[in-house]
């Protein structure tokens, strides 16, 4: 039996404030890395996306030994898209880490991490992070974020919060700011004051609750949990009780915990540790495992409903197939059927149709996530324009999801994002000039921020910084305006010339360089005026046996607007899709023949 002395901690904070270089800090204090081992930064950002973008977007689980404790540590991530992976872990730990960055203060999601936290009873750990900048406000930020403890309603003990300050690239924590300290030793000192060793329960009943799920090529799905009593055996005969309270029996194939980053296979996990079974192919996040006939259920664990939903259909433009390996319903199904699995946050639905489903989730960058996973891996889909779910409440009231908004910009381009909003229907919060920059803060409904991001960063010149995240539900708040501008669509197939795009420069913006390939329907630019326009992009000058002096120079042109996946689904309208391949990501109107789209407006 192993006797380890068991911390749970979970590190907490809004996007970008360094909880990744935080858990890279604790593993190499405590020795995970060989002396000659290559060690990557944020190294628990191990998926492609997460580097590329430099965000956390799934919860992971690591551990550290320090002294006679076994620390088992959850990075989290911070944007709201991903809040249901905060929600599942915070259930599972003794403690939280809450970092906040020394200049920017407590964001918007720092708000949503720390008052789960406190709901679950936890007594936060404060960490002022990047105390190495000049112009740092360490001691105000301190205040405000007690200010949001009270707000949130902590209690005496939660306010008694212990404060750290510290450098977490560098790898340095502190007691003070005139204490000066080399290492990361005094936190993992105040975590075991804070917290002390996990009531040892081994000898009671199993009571273990999925709190994450895992996918393993060669033995299946994973259930992740922390044991909470009792002793889980590889090889033993459980009983799981789902969360409607229904029981059923099961046989762990295969039992692991965490050793550093790696699961490693060990034959029995004492309580408070974390434990990882295979063998249980429909295991699920919330469920409780208890030994035969003595399973003692756990509370459930609820997961806020998605508010955004999108259609993912199959590609039928002209250019299906060319460059995935999977396009068909069939495909599509699988491949949604293997992310429910891990991403609980998502919502399947089939359509009346049968070529797609209504795929639900909890922003755009969750789904937009998938999406780009989807596209790296070979498939080949249509997405609709993003469409806000909307309930109703207990009056019977159309409600609707609204967001906080922060956006920090220079003062010059402030006019032009407030009229912006205001013509969303977004109400202003505060307002605080600072440095030549302002800070404004806005409540704005999801359905009126959809495509304010692009125009954001084109108001401002690309310096604004844009955070927001679901405050709740409000009444509808009616019609909000739509896309100004209508787009040039691709009259015929063939490959756009420079001579024909030269001349379109004036009707508007375009998104494809010469030499591209295009089809009948598909959008290649942006017309200065609000209707639709169908133009021929393929068209060439004629050739002529006489020369003017200057008038067959090459064609210069403005260099095209180049969308992201998120830029594109904010761009399209209802009777628009974003095609998306391994290779590509096209603007194409649903209904791809002129003609067509006509009768079809008539109707």
């Amino acid at each position: 039996m192993n006797h380890d002395k068991i911390i749970n901690i979970a590190v907490i904070a809004h996007v970008d404030a360094g909880k990744s270089t935080l858990v890279d800090a604790f593993l190499n204090q405590s020795g995970v890395f060989r002396a000659n081992q290559e060690v990557v930064d944020c190294v628990m950002d191990s998926n492609s996306l997460e580097r590329e973008r430099g965000i956390t977007i799934y919860s992971k689980n690591c551990s550290i030994r320090y002294k006679d404790y076994k620390i088992n540590i959850v990075d989290t991530p911070g944007h709201s898209d991903f809040s249901s992976e905060v929600e599942r872990v915070i259930r599972t730990v003794d403690t939280v880490i809450l970092l906040v960055d020394s200049i920017e203060g407590p964001m918007p999601q720092t708000r949503f991490v720390l008052q789960k936290s406190l709901e679950q009873g936890l007594k936060p750990i404060l960490v002022i992070n990047k105390i190495d900048k000049p112009n740092h406000r360490a001691e105000e930020v301190v205040d405000m974020t007690f200010d949001l403890f009270v707000d949130l309603n902590a209690n005496d003990e939660q306010l008694d919060f212990p404060i750290l300050y510290g450098i977490g690239k560098q790898g340095i924590m502190q007691y003070d700011l005139d204490t000066p300290s080399d290492n990361i030793e005094p936190l993992l000192e105040t975590i075991v004051k804070q917290v002390g060793e996990y009531p040892k329960e081994d000898d009671a009943p199993l009571q273990m609750q999925i709190s994450a799920l895992g996918y393993d090529n060669f033995i299946g799905r994973l259930g992740i949990g922390r044991v909470y009593k009792g002793t889980v055996r590889d090889g033993q005969t459980i009983q799981i009780s789902d969360n409607d309270g229904k029981l059923r029996t099961g046989r762990i194939a295969k039992l692991m915990t965490y050793e550093g980053l790696k699961q490693v296979p060990i034959e029995e996990v004492s309580s408070g540790n974390i434990a990882v079974i295979a063998g249980i192919t429909d295991i699920s996040i919330g469920e409780t495992v208890g030994e035969m006939g003595k399973v003692e259920p756990m509370e459930p664990i609820t997961i806020e409903d998605p508010t955004l939903s999108m259609n993912f259909l199959v590609n039928n433009s002209p250019f299906a197939g060319k460059s995935g390996k999977f396009v068909t319903t069939r495909h599509i199904k699988d491949r949604l059927e293997k992310e429910l699995e891990v991403n609980v946050g998502l919502k399947v639905e089939a359509m009346d149709t049968t070529d797609g489903y209504k795929v639900s989730g909890r922003g755009e960058l969750h789904l937009s996530i998938l999406i780009e996973n989807m596209r790296r891996e070979g498939y080949e889909l249509g997405v609709s324009k993003p469409e806000v779910i909307m309930h109703r409440d207990e009056n019977g009231k159309l409600v609707e999801p609204v967001e906080r908004v922060i956006i920090t910009l220079p003062e010059q381009y402030s006019g032009a994002a407030i009229a912006n909003l205001n013509m969303r229907k977004g109400m202003m919060q505060s307002m605080e000039p600072e440095n030549g920059y302002v800070r404004i803060e806005y409540l704005c409904t999801t359905r009126g921020l959809l495509g304010f991001r692009s125009e954001l960063i084109t108001d401002s010149r690309g310096e604004a910084t844009l955070v927001r995240r679901i405050e709740g539900y409000t009444e509808y708040v009616g019609e909000l305006p739509r896309r100004a501008n209508g787009a040039l669509i691709a009259q015929e197939p063939g490959t756009t010339m420079a001579y024909a795009l030269n001349n379109l420069e004036d009707r508007g913006i375009l998104f494809v360089p010469p030499a591209t390939e295009v089809y009948e329907g598909m959008i290649i630019g942006m017309n200065s005026r609000r209707e639709d326009m169908t133009v021929n992009a393929c068209k060439n000058k004629k050739l002529t046996n006489t020369r003017a002096s200057g008038s067959d120079d090459a064609v210069k042109l403005t260099p095209p607007k180049v969308f992201s996946l998120e830029e594109a689904l904010e761009f399209i309208e209802d009777d628009e899709l974003v095609e998306v391949t391994p290779d590509a990501i096209r603007l194409r109107k649903r209904i791809l023949n002129e003609g067509d789209r006509r009768r079809a407006n008539k109707m």
